[in-house]
């Protein structure tokens, strides 16, 4: 169906057989089934009560074009339609696969990792069929075994794909401009494949892409700007500001206002007077929160986590949220990795009270004039301080000075702004990334090697939200920010990895 329509306003008619899909449009599913989910589930596993039963299994959908299997997946039991009860006795349910109304469900998600793993190249201009097909599954919690039972409902349409029209100023390479501190480079690199890269971005095959700076040599080489953002636009690149905080710590280091990254907390907080009190919380070091691997009971990828950051950003003091948290018992400081917001917080906190005229002063002062930064928006803390968990804006030029800074071992235009030997702890393994394969974590920098021609190149970076990436290649003269507003979107940060996999480094090299 075409948007959103309620069960008693929906008729016959409403069941669509062809529909255009464009970039902008709302394309729903309404599913009608003899049974609830619970039931299915039941006939899969009679043993289980109702309770356990929604959270071993869920639906599978799975998407096929003109005939051909693209693409399925076992629903996570969280993902409902309108809360758990409704498991137990609905017998229909609307599902948004597109939508302009700014909604936020899995099922969004859940349609761009159909178009991700096969879709996008199924559906080419032109008209397609399309079937999506649910039924139930269950994992059995003695061996883990999927169970999958028989079909639910299916459904078939008639896309209309039309590849939107582009015109050649929007292939075109932009001119670039920089300013007074960027020498402009005039190094080869395969133009076709930026003309190309334009082209994936007009044409919404890349996403919410606002900015890509490449520097090479130190020179910038390339500056592309689209989706109305140009080289003045502040963007937020959420988490990449907690890379920040990195820095500002080995600044506050150097010059003596904080001992070492081993200071633990006891030596800035009496953490008495906070809840869930254990020495192991008074040894958590700097270090433990630079690394992310601290023994704090909070983890934001797990939604159960009390540390979570969503549990976070309701309170009115987030120091206190986080020195509140209990302790796991199943970690130890400076073990296992587990990507925690709450702990940038403190950083920031311990850096505001230990440097003079507090931390937003103090990177104004040490970092941003001594980078020619001018113009740059912090967010804030309930308290006013700086947000070092993110949000820190900046321009595409000021966020690649900032990378240029690493890459050149801390110097800027000759001078020493961060110490070397920071930089050296900054771009080291210092833990191993949960589940991933030869992926690292330094200090508030993630680490991964890119495979280009057969060679392998290392790379750090910063992260956030939306496919946010400023990245430092250890092997290689480049740096290169992109910038993106593909906020929780699954495909956010894999099409940042297809920019640089597929386009800028066979550009470049």
């Amino acid at each position: 169906m075409k948007g959103n329509i309620p069960l008693a306003q929906y008729k016959e008619s409403d069941f669509l057989t062809t529909f255009d899909l464009t970039r902008k449009s709302d394309l729903n599913i309404r599913v009608f089934m003899t049974n609830s989910i619970t039931n299915y589930l039941h006939q899969l596993a009679p043993d289980l009560p109702p309770g356990e039963l929604i959270k071993s299994g869920n639906f599978q959908f799975s998407f096929s074009v003109d005939g051909k299997f693209i693409y399925k997946e076992n629903m996570h039991y969280g993902c409902n339609f309108g809360g758990a009860a409704n498991k137990n006795t609905a017998t229909t349910f609307r599902v948004p696969f597109t939508s302009t109304k700014g909604e936020d469900w899995w099922s969004l998600n859940l349609w761009e990792r159909f178009k991700s793993h096969g879709g996008d190249e199924a559906l080419t201009d032109g008209m397609h069929n399309l079937t999506v097909e649910l039924r139930p599954y269950v994992i059995s919690k003695d061996d883990d075994k999927v169970k999958i039972g028989e079909l639910i409902a299916s459904g078939q349409l008639k896309l209309n794909i039309a590849t939107p029209i582009v015109t050649p100023l929007e292939i075109s390479i932009q001119r670039v401009k920089g300013n007074d501190d960027w020498e402009i480079s005039t190094a080869f690199y395969d133009q076709k494949k930026i003309e190309a890269l334009n082209t994936a971005i007009a044409t919404y095959k890349l996403k919410e892409i606002t900015s890509i700076v490449v520097v090479k040599d130190g020179k910038l080489l390339i500056e592309e700007y689209f989706n109305a953002a140009n080289s003045s636009t502040l963007h937020d690149t959420r988490s990449v500001g907690k890379s920040f905080a990195s820095t500002m710590m080995g600044l506050a280091i150097n010059e003596g206002y904080i001992k070492n990254e081993d200071q633990t907390l006891s030596s800035f907080y009496n953490l008495k007077e906070f809840e869930n009190y254990s020495i192991k919380k008074g040894q958590v070091k700097i270090k433990d929160l630079l690394t992310m691997s601290s023994a704090f009971d909070g983890s934001d990828a797990s939604s159960d986590s009390p540390g979570n950051e969503e549990n976070m950003y309701p309170a009115d003091n987030w120091v206190k949220f986080t020195l509140d948290l209990p302790m796991d018992s199943t970690k130890n400081n400076g073990g296992k990795w587990a990507y925690f917001t709450a702990g940038v917080v403190l950083l920031g906190d311990i850096l505001n009270q230990s440097v003079p005229g507090g931390l937003e002063k103090y990177a104004d002062e040490k970092l941003f004039k001594p980078l020619n930064i001018r113009k740059y928006q912090w967010q804030y803390t309930p308290q006013k301080v700086a947000n070092t968990a993110g949000g820190l804006q900046l321009s595409s030029l000021s966020f690649a000075k900032y990378a240029e800074l690493y890459q050149k071992n801390g110097k800027w235009k000759g001078q020493q702004i961060i110490p070397s030997a920071w930089i050296d702890k900054t771009f080291t393994h210092q833990v191993q990334l949960a589940d991933r394969d030869n992926e690292f974590y330094g200090y508030l920098f993630w680490n991964k090697t890119y495979v280009h021609k057969g060679k392998n190149y290392e790379a750090y970076y910063c992260a956030g939200n939306g496919g946010n990436q400023i990245i430092v290649f250890k092997d290689l003269p480049v740096t290169i920010v992109i910038t993106s507003k593909a906020y929780n979107k699954a495909y956010a940060h894999p099409q940042t990895d297809k920019i640089v996999n597929d386009y800028l480094l066979p550009a470049l090299y």
